[in-house]
């Protein structure tokens, strides 16, 4: 059965390849590759993109390019990535796409920075704190990970001032 599709494929891939190359014309573009990667990231001749967005119940927080909410470990006390392996899987680490991040909306410019990512690269820091995604968010506008005691200490958001927000507002 393999060897009579094989046989039948071999000739339509050869005429495929013949038709395609079978143009005068010499084509200047090039197909853009999709990003192999779930993290938050931007085309690299515009950086990385960071900006805020109003989550119902706690008010304007950090959002990547794509809305989706962003998160600071306490275990990384605002100067190391400290969610590696495992961790990174679940949260995984908003990493510098090009040789700049930048600030959109309320986001402040002078409080984002980056660190080393263990695993290479470099992770986007606001107000000295590494930046997360979680795995658990379903889209723009849900932030499920706030407040989450997991992989060893609790999931914040920050505010565009650079605050930690650990309770609701009011509370």
């Amino acid at each position: 059965m393999r060897k009579a599709l094989l046989l039948l494929v071999v000739p339509v891939l050869a005429l495929l390849a013949t038709a395609c190359g079978s143009s005068s014309k010499k084509s200047t573009t090039s197909t853009p590759k999709a990003p192999t990667s779930t993290q938050a990231t931007a085309p690299a001749s515009a950086g990385t993109k960071i900006s805020s967005a109003t989550i119902s119940g706690l008010g304007p927080v950090l959002v990547d390019a794509q809305g989706k909410t962003l998160y600071v470990f306490a275990p990384d006390k605002a100067k190391v990535v400290t969610c590696t392996a495992n961790c990174a899987a679940v949260w995984p680490p908003v990493t510098m796409s090009g040789s700049k991040t930048v600030a959109a909306g309320a986001v402040k410019a002078s409080l984002l920075g980056s660190d080393p990512n263990p695993r290479g690269g470099r992770v986007v820091t606001y107000a000295g704190w590494p930046l997360y995604t979680y795995t658990g968010d379903g889209g723009p506008g849900t932030a499920n990970g706030w407040t989450v005691d997991l992989n060893g200490g609790y999931w914040y958001v920050i505010s565009p001032a650079g605050q930690v927000i650990k309770k609701t507002p009011g509370s």
